[in-house]
């Protein structure tokens, strides 16, 4: 009994170690986790329905209220064909109402994606260097392709979201030997957007072949596009799988889409995609033996061939089905790869005494300044990483005061251009200006993103409780404060969505019947929104014009009948030429007139039209808006009888 008592003491204090280290490691976990979502609320701000979010909720919408089957962007086709999309996104519609329901999809796809994300790169490196990759993800700015129209992981909902989230989760499957799995999720992506799924599912099948196949294949890739090019080159016009875009149809689809036809391209976007590739480049060639090589060397050629079927198909050729694909658009998967294996690289090349330091400061370099000085600074790692073996002792030195001085040019000049750094979405999915409040925030990101290094760094070392329980309770407090702002944009959408204010409205409109408010800002979401009806005309309906001939030519007609009012805002290459050349300003609606309206209604497409001016004749309704305005509902039956009796 004397020798019994000291070892069940002992077993209880092991025991309490136990518990005590569990209870460190969840509390560290928690921690790691709520830097994260500070942050992520920090540093962004959901968009709500604006850009492509507003097109695929009118795609959900649609299967709700019928009558918006008729708007001129769905009538001959979008990119609802093309995904299950919308079932799932309309019946979550009618669950939580349509501004509760894009965020709730938003911020689920979103977290997939980083949870994904994460356990990507623990799987090849450790947990303090996955959380770092996440904040590095939340951070750089994720462009891709041209004018900077489309970036990953963007702050509203779209289909796009959640192919990305599958198609991240499909490699991380791959990578923990669940193949079969990871060839579904990349399948099921598939059925969400093929555009976005397509290069996960091919960087999976290069996974699976070796490096001289997946060179034969996309050699072979490339040829059969350019010869169907030259063909198409003399084809007879048609209307199957290989109808040829004819003049008419192709000037509206440049006019409209130039980021389409990667050769009208500026020097500055193929830096930005440039970029990716070479990133992917050196940490292949940092981890020569290491599974992280084949993933590289997969997203570059995946990458790579995309860019070069795209400019084969939109410079020569003109084949319908091949500019709506969007090859180019492979290279999110490079450009998402890039950042987050950057950390794990640099974790790698740091401790090489020959180039490591400066290695690792020219890649994070590479990211935090412009594309044109950024690939610069790839280039230059690359570059180094490659001749590591032949550096000697002296150049070693040099190589480190160099690191230094690169820092603080690199320091200098972030400090210079503290609210244009090229950090974080600056513009919305379609390249509108989302405002100066997200200009001013892009600067504070890289202080944000040192100060997020120093807590990972701090708290994963932390052996105190008490001191990760408050570093919690003080991220829970931020991420709060700074909530209000990131959601701003959901209060606009839930007052747009509001639908009793404009009851008799809806009354009076016909289900199938157009609306068009003039001024146009906003005017498509008000009517498919509030209304519920149709929209006439928009410059985000206009992105359909890529899928069919018969739309793209009914909105340049449309735009026609809008002279009165406002000069074609789908003509975005003319006036981006104008501005690049002269500085020209953007155009400006012009108030609505009796002469005007007249005009407007004159053509039959054209139910109702919306103004803030009242023009004195055959309004139908009135309704205050705020304290000092007042929209007025012009019936345009009214107009034309009234213009037939005359």
């Amino acid at each position: 009994m004397k020798c019994d008592r000291p070892l069940n003491l002992l077993n209880m204090s092991q025991d309490e170690i136990k518990v005590r280290h569990v209870m460190k490691s969840l509390l560290v976990a928690i921690a790691l986790t709520s830097i994260l979502i500070a942050l992520f609320v920090v540093s962004h701000r959901y968009l709500g329905l604006v850009g492509d979010a507003e097109l695929y909720a009118v795609q959900a919408m649609a299967r709700l209220h019928p009558g918006l089957a008729e708007d001129v962007f769905l009538q001959n086709g979008s990119q609802d064909s093309y995904t299950i999309f919308s079932p799932i996104y309309a019946r979550c519609i009618a669950w939580l109402g349509l501004p509760t329901a894009a965020i709730a999809l938003s911020f689920a796809f979103k977290t997939w994606l980083f949870a994904a994300s994460w356990a990507l790169v623990y799987r090849v490196s450790n947990a303090r260097v996955a959380c770092l990759s996440i904040g590095l993800l939340m951070v750089i700015d994720g462009t891709y392709g041209g004018y900077g129209v489309f970036r990953y992981a963007e702050d509203l909902l779209t289909a796009r979201s959640l192919a990305e989230a599958l198609a991240i989760f499909a490699i991380a499957l791959h990578l923990y030997g669940f193949k079969a799995f990871a060839l579904l999720a990349a399948l099921i992506a598939l059925l969400m957007h093929p555009i976005m799924a397509l290069p996960a599912l091919l960087i999976l099948l290069c996974l699976h072949c070796s490096p001289r196949i997946n060179l034969g294949a996309a050699a072979l890739g490339v040829l059969l596009v350019f010869a169907g090019s030259l063909a198409a080159l003399h084809a007879p016009p048609s209307a199957g799988p290989l109808a040829v875009m004819d003049p008419p149809w192709l000037d509206v689809v440049r006019e409209r889409s130039i980021f389409l036809f990667p050769h009208l391209w500026t020097g500055v976007d193929w830096a930005t995609n440039g970029r990716p590739l070479l990133c992917l480049a050196l940490t292949a060639v940092v981890f020569r033996h290491s599974r992280l090589r084949a993933l590289s060397g997969a997203a570059i050629l995946v990458g790579a061939t995309g860019l070069t079927i795209a400019l084969i198909a939109g410079s020569i050729g003109h084949i319908a089905i091949m500019i709506q694909a969007q090859p180019w658009r492979w290279m999110w998967i490079a450009c998402f790869l890039s950042v987050l294996l950057s950390l794990p690289t640099i974790a790698a090349i740091y401790r090489d005494e020959r180039c490591g330091v400066v290695t690792a400061v020219l890649l994070l370099a590479g990211w935090l300044l412009p594309a044109v000085v950024g690939i610069i600074c790839m280039a230059l790692a690359l570059f180094l990483c490659s001749v590591r073996e032949r550096i000697e002792p002296p150049i070693a030195a040099r190589l480190r005061w160099f690191a230094v001085a690169v820092s603080t040019v690199a320091v200098a000049w972030m400090a210079l251009h503290w609210g244009k750094l090229e950090l974080g979405p600056a513009t919305g999915a379609n390249g509108e200006a989302t405002g100066t409040a997200l200009e001013a925030l892009s600067g504070a990101r890289v202080a944000a993103l040192a100060v997020v290094l120093l807590l990972t760094c701090w708290v994963s070392r932390s052996r105190s409780v008490l001191a990760l329980t408050l570093t919690i309770a003080s991220l829970a407090a931020c991420t709060a404060l700074a909530m209000t702002a990131a959601l701003e944009s959901m209060q606009r959408d839930s007052a747009l969505t509001e639908i009793t204010a404009f009851a008799d409205w809806r009354r009076l409109i016909p289900p199938t019947s157009n609306v068009y408010v003039a001024p146009a800002h906003y005017s498509a979401a008000f009517a498919w929104f509030t209304l519920r009806r149709p929209s006439y005309l928009s410059v985000d309906q206009s992105a359909g014009v890529v899928f069919s001939r018969a739309t793209a030519l009914e909105i340049k007609r449309r735009s026609m009948v809008l002279l009165p009012v406002m000069e074609p805002d789908w003509q975005l290459r003319t006036p981006l030429g104008e501005t690049l050349a002269a500085g020209a300003p953007q155009r400006k609606p012009r108030a609505l007139t009796a002469d005007g309206l007249v005009r407007l209604c004159r053509d039959p497409q054209m139910g109702f039209v919306v103004s803030a001016q009242d023009v004195g004749i055959a309004f139908a309704l009135r309704k205050p808006v705020g304290e000092s305005k007042r929209w007025t509902l012009y019936d345009c039956d009214r107009v034309r009888s009234t213009e037939s009796g005359t």
